[in-house]
């Protein structure tokens, strides 16, 4: 009797230990297939970044209507080569959202790394590093990544010349999103008004 008793809740314990409990819960955009498709990664989450960062630039920079995602990638680009994004004009209440649960993957982070956010050993830069479809931009990004030179200033100017290969390349979509967009999220303090910063 003792045995089924055991065996029981050793079961129930490896079942809650096994949940995994869902960070976020607020999709939009869970009906769109997954970008970018790696093991050990919360996919789902992931994608919700990227869609939720795609549609912020495009509403931003597709005010006259006639701007598509192609156009808005070039222009966000063209900014975040030379750190002159307005992060606070552009990112969506849903982006944010989407940050603070972002905040918890602990091997998407390097948050005391003062050149960059984002974590360029994690599990994402791997996954990236593996699936970017241009040979030219895989191999700079792989050269950066193993001689530990990887910064988004490096990175984001073959990118902005090249902006048509993100469109095609989801993988270097992702790259744009989590590191020339939510990782400088963390330098925008949201709590002051948009009147008192520069």
């Amino acid at each position: 009797m003792k045995t089924k008793i055991y065996i029981v809740t050793f079961l129930f314990i490896c079942t809650l230990i096994s949940c995994k409990k869902e960070t976020f819960t607020d999709y939009k955009f869970a009906d769109r297939p997954i970008a970018l498709p790696c093991n050990d990664l919360d996919s789902k989450l992931y994608n919700e970044a990227l869609l939720s960062f795609e549609q912020d630039i495009l509403n931003f920079f597709g005010k006259d209507k006639k701007t598509n995602l192609r156009i808005s990638y070039s222009r966000f680009l063209r900014l975040a080569s030379y750190n002159r994004v307005d992060y606070k004009k552009i990112v969506s209440e849903h982006s944010l959202k989407v940050f603070e649960a972002l905040k918890k993957e602990t091997n998407l982070w390097e948050t005391n790394n003062a050149t960059t956010h984002l974590n360029y050993h994690g599990k994402l830069m791997d996954c990236i590093s593996k699936n970017v479809k241009s040979a030219d931009l895989k191999t700079t990004l792989n050269a950066l990544l193993t001689t530990n030179s990887m910064s988004a200033k490096l990175f984001s100017a073959p990118i902005a010349s090249n902006y048509n290969a993100v469109i095609n390349d989801k993988a270097l979509a992702c790259y744009v999103a989590f590191d020339l967009y939510y990782a400088k999220l963390f330098d925008v303090d949201f709590s002051k008004p948009e009147s008192t910063t520069k």
